[in-house]
């Protein structure tokens, strides 16, 4: 790979690692072709983008988008083959080394990024899947913002049929 070709490597990896809240740093080496079209399809089916890079590449591409040293943590995971996948669901990858390893045993996660927070080791994948979603967030606290609702508007709705009642028993009686 030439100079220039790292250059544009570089700059691809800046701006997915820019636009990217979520990304996990695994190691997939040692499966076969078919075991890596396997796990690059599944990841496909659950919108993750699967890169094989180069260490160097991803660390320039850290470095130079990263003024505060927020990536510092990641470097430690830059040893050996290395590929990355880029989600924009945080527990989605986790959730896929899971099921791949049922069968096999890679990929190794070697750090994660999400959300400014950073998960280093692979003892990590199982706390990773267990994350919800932030679209599970999201429903968890509408159904509890519903729940009271409901309750007044069963209890409104329960007593207008009683006072209804009540109304309608005094009106006959008066007659």
């Amino acid at each position: 790979m030439n100079r220039d070709n790292k250059a544009t490597v570089v700059e691809e990896l800046k701006a997915k690692f820019a636009d990217a809240s979520s990304f996990y740093i695994t190691d997939s080496s040692e499966l076969s072709v078919l075991q890596v079209n396997n796990l690059r399809r599944l990841c496909f089916e659950k919108d993750i983008e699967l890169k094989v890079v180069k260490n160097t590449l991803v660390k320039k591409a850290l470095e130079s988008i990263s003024e505060d040293g927020r990536y510092d943590e990641l470097y430690g995971s830059l040893k050996g083959p290395t590929s990355i996948m880029f989600c924009e669901t945080a527990n989605s990858p986790a959730k896929v080394i899971e099921q791949f390893r049922k069968e096999h045993d890679k990929p190794v996660l070697k750090a994660a990024y999400i959300d400014s927070s950073i998960y280093l080791g692979d003892e990590k994948v199982k706390e990773l899947a267990a994350l919800k979603s932030k679209d599970e967030l999201v429903g968890d606290v509408i159904m509890l913002l519903q729940s009271p609702i409901k309750n007044v508007v069963s209890a409104l709705q329960s007593g207008g049929k009683t006072i209804a009642g009540l109304v309608k028993a005094l009106e006959e009686k008066a007659q």
